[in-house]
């Protein structure tokens, strides 16, 4: 459980960032988890004054949670990581130190991947999928920890679309940046929030924001059906000439019947899911909103 691991988590953080500077800040975002994870922000912000706290009102999603850390992130140099240790923040000298060698953002790439044999194959395919119907570059090896130029979170947070996938959007802005190869710990306790469901919504979520390939994928198909029946009416009409055939059959009848209107709901189906998040981007909501700020404790909203 996340409450279990924030004390070890901004100790070793304080123990990685101190060497490098003293001026330098560590936001906690609780997307509502069901645990005590706030109670123990809160007693965090109280041992380390670098610690700050945000509480959204509910449950927004990961992506968003990462965006209102970005949101009232101050630094030169920010920092993403997941609050499992499975990324390590020893690595963070690591990441900085290739950062200034000319980069704007820097992504860790796990080497060695602590997670199961079924999970790093799953994942595998997920990443695979994801990257034809997006038209971009995907790598399983790599999630959101990271290090990145305030320019390169600047153009994250003019970006507000509700649909939010931070590694997809991280390859849009562009910039100069690169991968480091680091160290991926076991994960200490419980497991992932992220299920298969979860994952799935994401990858949906991701395809229709940031990809017009579906649409083009099913135009692709009915031509390729279009020709497949051509051709085949072509041929029973060569039959039909030579004699061959007295009687249409009833099963290719119902059997086309059945084929085409599946075809006919699946395109309408996936035309009716960009209409859903085009309705869903118009209504133009907050992307979350904050319940508790540790620091002026008040209702607060950002659009």
């Amino acid at each position: 459980m996340a409450e279990k691991l924030l004390p070890e988590l901004v100790a070793r953080i304080e123990a990685s960032v101190r060497p490098i500077t003293e001026d330098f800040e560590i936001i906690l975002v609780d997307d509502r988890s069901p645990d005590q994870s706030w109670q123990v922000i809160e007693q965090l912000t109280h041992a380390y004054p670098r610690v700050r706290g945000l509480r959204l009102s509910r449950n927004f999603g990961q992506h968003s949670a990462i965006t209102a850390g970005l949101d009232y992130s101050q630094g030169q140099w920010v920092v993403i990581m997941d609050c499992d240790l499975q990324d390590r923040p020893e690595e963070i000298p690591l990441l900085l130190a290739h950062a200034r060698k000319g980069f704007d953002w820097v992504i860790a790439q796990r080497a060695n991947r602590q997670d199961s044999w079924l999970k790093k194959t799953l994942s595998r395919l997920f990443y695979r999928a994801l990257a034809y119907l997006t038209d971009t570059r995907q790598d399983s090896s790599t999630a959101n920890f990271g290090i990145y130029n305030r320019r390169v979170i600047d153009a994250l947070c003019r970006m507000r679309e509700t649909a939010r996938y931070f590694p997809t959007m991280i390859r849009w802005v562009g910039f100069r940046g690169a991968t480091l190869p680091v160290a991926h710990a076991p994960r200490p306790s419980g497991k992932s929030a992220y299920g298969f469901r979860r994952k799935l919504d994401l990858a949906m979520d991701t395809i229709l924001a940031y990809s017009d390939k579906p649409l083009r994928l099913t135009i692709k198909l009915g031509l390729l059906i279009s020709a497949t029946a051509f051709i085949g009416v072509f041929y029973t009409l060569i039959r039909w000439l030579e004699g061959r055939i007295t009687v249409l059959g009833y099963a290719s009848l119902i059997t086309s019947i059945w084929f085409f209107s599946g075809l006919i709901i699946f395109v309408l189906g996936v035309v009716g899911l960009y209409i859903g998040k085009t309705f869903e981007g118009v209504k133009n909501r907050p992307l979350y909103l904050i319940d508790q700020d540790i620091r002026t404790d008040q209702l607060t909203e950002k659009p």
